[in-house]
């Protein structure tokens, strides 16, 4: 059966074949690339982390605006360029994209090396999410057209490993890179007055430049061929992408939908959602006024509340999903349909943003919580927690993927959901048992079965997520879920973290005290676990009606 493209000039399928049971010719090669494309991501990502407490004190700022650079100016236009990136991942040559994305966001890590001030760290963040942005959507797309649909959960379980070993490298490089500059220059002016975390940033982005030369020369593979769905290529990637851009950042979406003819019914649905979001914003802004009050920040010439900033970009972030998918149901009613029409998706989704303002509120801070609860070293918490970070993040992916897809196999209907379910239902409750321990040594072996736990969410819940949109659509879907738990998740859980702690001036407990959205996971996790044979099976039909 033909599928029908959504409209005159779109992807088409020329047609659905018997799916590929074997790994396509330079598979293992191209997981290796992207695999070490994720690490990197995340090393220059979380590098901030362990830096943190060097540049609270030269910046004069606290935990709170240390939670903003960490989440939500990272967030935003991580979230945002996601969708454009997104979309020309679906259509355009996916190998350069991500080579070319590799050295932007290498450059913007490196400009950290020279910021002075809040004002060009926060540029500095704003370019490295830009920049990473391509790399989940072009890095997932190719990849599941290279791996069979029975090995995706180990695929996915890579990809997991390799973040953490983004997350442990970074901890492990920033840490002794700063502390050893720092040392070496103790008795003397450094070269340029660099500080150790200055010099941390630059060195962290040399290894970027080297890897995007070897992703610009891997080859493309045929699009959907693995699954039965070869797609032919797009005309005009590049104008769907920009007019994407375009149809979902705020003020230039209404030119986009004046000349799409959009219904008043469509425009005065915009409106109200916009004066719901910025209503609910303003109401976030004043409740954390009164918790935990911050001096203004200053961004250049201008000086604005931490609180205004934070709610300001989750609200925009919010407005932008409103656009998207408003805009996807004008300009391919197709992938609105199947995204959309799949209840497990949308749970899938919730589920993973949810789990995200765990994990990245509890990563903003990890090392912070061990210097100051354990007095340890820069350097000591970098080598020690990365090590172990590392292994962990490593072991765990690579043991829970493949058990995902076994159990797939003799339990389609629920083995992948049983196994995420497992995991974001134990670990909350073990992380209270790792959080409180007396002593450095008791929190790293209790951290150590902790974080195997932990790590086990994310391969099936992917795999899932992945499944249940065409071939096609991948790159869009991963554009959809990065952006709703960029700005959720990762724009509210180190921030959330941070006002908690200035508030309390309990760092533990403001990180124990995201462990509260444990419960809506669970509930949704049995959810999915009865729902997902189900949609999945229904796929073809949600996309031909």
């Amino acid at each position: 059966m033909a599928i029908p493209a959504a409209l005159p000039g779109a992807d088409v399928a020329s047609g659905v074949t018997s799916p590929s049971q074997a790994i396509a010719k330079g598979g293992w090669y191209a997981l290796v690339l992207v695999a070490l494309t994720n690490a990197m991501s995340l090393l220059d990502r979380q590098i901030l982390a362990i830096l943190a407490p060097a540049i609270k004190q030269d910046l004069a700022i606290g935990d709170a605006e240390m939670g903003l650079l960490y989440g939500t100016v990272f967030a935003l236009f991580y979230a945002v360029f996601s969708l454009p990136v997104g979309r020309l991942a679906d259509g355009w040559t996916r190998t350069r994209l991500l080579g070319i994305s590799l050295v932007l966001w290498s450059a913007a890590t490196g400009l950290a090396g020279l910021a002075s001030s809040f004002a060009l760290l926060a540029l500095s963040r704003l370019g490295v999410g830009i920049g990473e942005a391509a790399t989940q959507p072009a890095g997932t797309s190719l990849l599941y057209d290279y791996w069979p649909k029975q090995r995706r959960g180990f695929v996915m379980a890579v990809m997991a490993a390799a973040i953490a070993l983004g997350l442990g490298g970074s901890l492990i490089l920033g840490g002794v890179a700063a502390q050893a500059w720092t040392a070496h220059w103790a008795g003397g002016t450094a070269p340029f007055g660099l500080k150790g975390w200055q010099f941390a940033f630059l060195v962290a982005a040399v290894p970027g430049f080297v890897l995007a030369a070897f992703l610009w020369t891997m080859p493309e593979p045929v699009r959907g061929a693995i699954d039965g769905m070869p797609t032919q290529p797009e005309a005009n990637p590049f104008r769907a992408s920009l007019g994407l851009l375009g149809g979902v950042t705020p003020g230039f979406h209404w030119i986009a939908m004046a000349r799409r003819r959009a219904r008043p019914a469509a425009i005065a649905f915009n409106l109200a959602a916009l004066a719901a979001i910025a209503g609910s914003m303003r109401v976030l802004v004043w409740l954390c006024q009164g918790l935990s009050p911050r001096p203004p920040m200053a961004l250049g010439p201008v000086t604005i509340d931490a609180h205004v900033l934070q709610w300001s970009v989750i609200g925009l972030g919010l407005f932008v999903l409103v656009n998207l998918m408003q805009r996807m149901r004008a300009a391919d009613a197709q992938a609105f349909r199947v995204i959309a029409g799949s209840s497990t998706l949308t749970m899938a989704i919730a589920v993973g943003t949810l789990q995200s303002t765990i994990n990245y509120g509890m990563m903003a801070f990890n090392p912070s919580f061990l210097i100051k609860t354990y007095h340890l070293s820069m350097k000591d918490a970098a080598l020690q927690f990365g090590m172990l970070s590392v292994a962990m993040g490593i072991v765990g992916p690579l043991l829970w993927g493949p058990l995902a897809d076994a159990l797939h196999r003799r339990l389609p209907s629920s083995g992948r959901a049983l196994v995420a379910l497992f995991t974001m239902g134990v670990s909350p409750i073990l992380s209270f048992w790792t959080y409180l321990a007396p002593d450095a040594p008791t929190f790293y072996w209790h951290f150590a079965l902790y974080s195997f736990v932990l790590t086990g969410w994310m391969p099936p819940l992917y795999a899932i997520m992945y499944d249940q949109v065409l071939p096609r659509m991948r790159g869009v879907t991963s554009s959809l879920y990065l952006l709703t738990m960029t700005i959720l998740g990762m724009g509210i859980g180190p921030y959330a973290v941070g006002l908690l702690s200035d508030a309390t001036g309990n760092l533990t407990h403001a990180m124990l005290s995201m462990n509260v959205v444990a419960v809506p996971i669970v509930v949704l996790m049995l959810l999915i676990a009865r729902r997902s044979a189900r949609d999945e099976a229904l796929l073809i039909a949600r996309a031909t009606v």
